[in-house]
């Protein structure tokens, strides 16, 4: 049964055989994994979205899609992240 007010179907549990839910869990696992490697090889991606949501919570704007534009297109970011990149690894140090 639908549930109308998420959009959402309930489970089918037999939906995928127990091989396909076993490929499935590895490829989760798998994503998880790969994600992961990723966020910790580019520290700058945790500086812009740390950075984003600190904004967000200062400023509180009405229309945050808006907000993120302008935040995410301000020419002055990508040095913005570089400087906060050097300040931490010069904490690390």
């Amino acid at each position: 049964m639908a549930d109308v007010a998420s959009g959402l179907e309930g489970l089918d549990l037999g939906a995928l055989s127990p091989e396909q839910q076993a490929q499935l869990m590895e490829f989760k696992i798998n994503t998880r994994i790969a994600n992961e490697k990723y966020l910790r090889s580019h520290k700058e991606v945790e500086l812009l979205l740390s950075g984003f949501l600190r904004e967000v919570m200062l400023r509180r704007p009405e229309n945050i899609p808006e907000f993120a534009a302008e935040h995410f297109t301000d020419p002055e970011l990508p040095m913005k992240t570089q400087k906060k990149l050097a300040e931490k690894a010069n904490q690390a140090n």
